[in-house]
């Protein structure tokens, strides 16, 4: 619907009316005060272009910069304990032990991928590998990536100019299961996440890389004896390793943590073949210690009434624990989580029809 307003010049604004919003732009009122619209709503839907300063983002929001150390795209700051039961601990070392893929099955929110990357930085194996599966992901990709054109190309491109051939280990790439797979003195951590979204015949075909953490790119093998061994490109980059007459045979079996939402059953074949964690969604006195590492002891004050209401909408659909964080994090900022559904919007269910 249009507004009624007749064309023509628009009135100046009354000048008591101008202080007021640009004291609201600036995050503060007219008084200085500092509540009201301006403590926090950014945006307000008014029309008025501002410029307006952002607040600082939750701790699980912010994002390494380029040459920073630690898991690419991991967040800025040293990683959180990771909250886990005696229990479940046995079994993460006991895939250690035996050198399985772990199989970290719950609802969502329950910290299955977390738990990779406290693997990961627990035992110092370097920058977590992810592997983020799809309908569409294959093993091949997870393996390599050959660029067939862009050699043809940049080969034509050569003689064009009357220089050197590039090599071709210029244009293959290890994916993450591939660069898991080369051999080192220390192993490295691979996150498999949510293997339950791939093809039905991907577990099947993760078999004999499993079990013998070897494979070939045949592009690689059939080069003549001259060329046996190639430098090709990792998933860390530009980092390059060399790779023998295009055999990858690892030395130390990988870290492998797979997860699975339960939307779809594996075979026995590839179960028997890893060992399964099944995590539980937190009890209260949980979730208090995840709200407490998160964002310390004091946003604990604010969440008890957060956390009485997270629990009883736990009860009839499923909710995440982040939300939970979500929730106390703009409570702890001074946001009405009681008005205008708000609360509905951040503790909603994860079920259902949206």
């Amino acid at each position: 619907m249009t507004s009624a307003t007749p064309p023509g010049p628009r009135p100046e604004p009354d000048a008591a009316v101008t202080e007021a919003a640009d004291a609201a732009d600036s995050g503060g009122t007219a008084d200085g005060g500092g509540t009201g619209d301006g403590s926090w709503r950014i945006f307000r839907g008014d029309g008025r272009s501002r410029r307006a300063t952002l607040p600082p983002a939750p701790p699980w929001r912010r994002f390494r910069q380029p040459g920073e150390s630690g898991e690419a795209g991991g967040p800025a700051r040293p990683p959180l304990p990771y909250l886990i039961s005696d229990s479940h601990a046995d079994v993460v070392n006991a895939a250690l032990h035996l050198r399985r893929p772990l199989l970290v099955t719950g609802p969502a929110g329950t910290g299955k991928s977390s738990l990779a990357r406290a693997v990961a930085h627990e035992l110092g194996l370097g920058a977590l590998l992810r592997w983020p599966v799809n309908s569409r992901s294959t093993v091949q990709e997870a393996l390599y990536q050959y660029d067939a054109i862009g050699r043809l190309r940049e080969t034509t491109l050569s003689r064009d100019r009357g220089e050197a051939e590039p090599s071709i280990g210029s244009f293959v790439r290890l994916g993450p299961l591939g660069t898991a797979l080369v051999p080192a003195e220390r192993p490295r951590a691979l996150l498999v996440d949510e293997m339950d979204k791939g093809d039905v015949d991907l577990p099947n075909d993760l078999l004999t890389v499993f079990e013998e953490g070897v494979f070939e790119i045949p592009e690689l093998v059939r080069l003549p004896e001259e060329q046996s061994r190639i430098r090709v490109f990792t998933a860390d980059g530009d980092d390059t390793v060399e790779v023998d007459r295009g055999r990858v045979q690892c030395t130390e079996f990988p870290v492998v943590v797979i997860t699975s939402n339960g939307e779809r059953d594996f075979p026995p074949a590839f179960l028997r073949r890893c060992i399964r964690l099944d995590l539980p969604v937190p009890d209260e006195e949980r979730l208090r210690a995840i709200v407490a590492a998160h964002l310390g002891e004091d946003a604990l004050r604010e969440a008890d009434e957060l956390l009485q209401a997270f629990l009883r909408r736990r009860a009839p659909g499923e909710l995440a624990t982040d939300q939970l964080l979500n929730a106390v994090f703009l409570r702890s900022g001074g946001v009405d989580l009681d008005a205008d559904g708000l609360l509905d919007a951040v503790l909603h269910q994860l079920t259902g029809t949206v």
